[in-house]
């Protein structure tokens, strides 16, 4: 065996001038034993590795095999007549690349969404929740600290934030704004509920679009080691408000429909469910991942002085109807989209009355991805139980997006976590 460099006697004893040399089958590398650890290899000279080459000449076609010293594993040095190449290590870089795929993730949250983010920390071993102490000075600002920040250098951070009432929002955009500078490796916000979606628009001179604001806010976080920061947040209420964010901040816009969807299938009436949106707005923003129901569409006409809600296109009869929609604050335009599930207009004599009779829905039930309830107007909605839609809704889901979860155990509410598709989103 002709090598660079002579291997130490101690060597020998492995057997691997025997295994090279003898006439007897091929070897087999998971066989060959390793090089002891405390040895590492041979030592270096002048930086360069140490390689063993030995030409093998018992296989049928003359092949250069090479001994790296410094990780030991054989590499195939194919002929032009062998192109193929093997690798004792494959498996080892598998599990290498496995490992690597698992992004280890430090979780900090606010106060309002720690029970989220316990359930988010359940569904991988690789998101490890981090605390955050709130405190308040005197005169009532933030007095906010953060445990171990040495710690979470060169690390993904994500922060669960909560931005379910103007009050509290100053006190998280500090720690959003202070995280990326602690020297991390990547920073995502996860913000389930862009409160401010419904003020998106200026219709008259004067009026402040806040959905723009908040945005600019967002978009100036500073900027970590990894790059911009992730912005992750459900069903945002105005597709263009994707459009508001700046070049420092990557938003990820994700749905909760698919939670729906899981739902629906478990239902012993799941092959007789039609889907209604109670105005455009909501079906352009849901009908493509609800294409596969049967579809009603819901809007508002002017008939004199009122406002009513019509069946503009579908048919709910005998079907149990599922409302979809991204929020609900009164709960005023579901209701009303209800009870046009439930009756149909038929113009009299006087064209302001209306004949209200039964147009056949046999359960009506609600979807919104963000329950806000303000003023406890969930005690609007009524359960049904006993296949009567006109009084009240068989299920009516949301997610825990908004810490307010006063509705949790009260029919027909239930609610539908976000945990798994957030920890699913902390790993891209």
């Amino acid at each position: 065996m002709a090598a660079t460099r002579s291997l130490p006697s101690s060597y020998s004893n492995h057997g691997f001038s025997h295994a090279f040399n003898s006439p007897k089958p091929k070897p087999s590398f998971a066989s060959l034993p390793l090089l002891p650890k405390s040895t590492n290899g041979l030592k270096e000279d002048d930086g360069r590795r140490i390689q063993v080459r030995s030409e093998i000449k018992s296989f049928e076609n003359s092949q250069n095999w090479t001994v790296e010293a410094d990780r030991f594993r054989f590499v195939q040095n194919s002929s032009p007549h062998s192109p193929s190449s093997v690798s004792i290590a494959a498996s080892s870089s598998a599990m290498d690349s496995a490992m690597r795929a698992t992004k280890k993730v430090c979780l900090f949250y606010y106060a309002e969404t720690k029970a989220l983010a316990e359930r988010v920390a359940a569904q991988s071993d690789a998101i490890e929740l981090r605390t955050i102490t709130w405190r308040k000075f005197d005169d009532g600002f933030p007095n906010i600290f953060i445990p171990n920040a040495h710690g979470i250098r060169g690390q993904h951070v994500a922060f669960l934030a909560s931005f379910s009432s103007p009050g509290v929002i100053f006190e998280q955009l500090s720690v959003i704004y202070a995280l990326p500078k602690l020297f991390i490796s990547s920073f995502t916000l996860v913000l389930p509920f862009f409160p401010t979606g419904t003020s998106e628009r200026m219709e008259d001179e004067g009026d402040v679009a806040t959905a723009f604001t908040l945005a600019r806010a967002l978009s100036n976080i500073p900027i970590s080691r990894g790059g911009p920061t992730s912005l992750v947040t459900f069903d945002i209420h105005a597709l263009q408000e994707r459009f508001y964010f700046g070049d420092n901040i990557l938003p990820c816009f994700d749905s909760g429909i698919p939670l729906l969807k899981n739902r629906l299938q478990e239902l012993p009436d799941s092959h007789n469910i039609s889907v209604a949106f109670p105005d455009d707005g909501a079906w352009k923003r849901f009908h493509k991942q609800l294409q596969h129901f049967p579809t009603i569409v819901c809007a508002k006409v002017r008939e004199g002085d009122q406002r009513i809600v019509r069946i503009k296109e579908g048919d709910p009869s005998g079907r149990h109807v599922v409302i979809v929609d991204d929020l609900v604050q009164s709960g005023g335009t579901l209701i009303e989209c209800q009870e046009t599930c439930m009756i149909s207009g038929a113009e009299s004599a006087n064209p302001y009355e209306k004949v209200l009779a039964s147009h056949g829905a046999t359960k009506i039930s609600a979807y919104v991805t963000h329950g806000i309830f303000p003023n406890s107007s969930w005690e609007r909605f009524e359960h049904d139980n006993e296949g009567h839609p006109e009084n009240g809704l068989t299920y009516f889901w949301i997610t825990d997006s908004c810490p307010f979860q006063q509705v949790k155990y009260r029919a027909p509410f239930e609610v539908l976590s976000l945990a798994g598709s957030i920890a699913a989103t902390l790993q891209i």
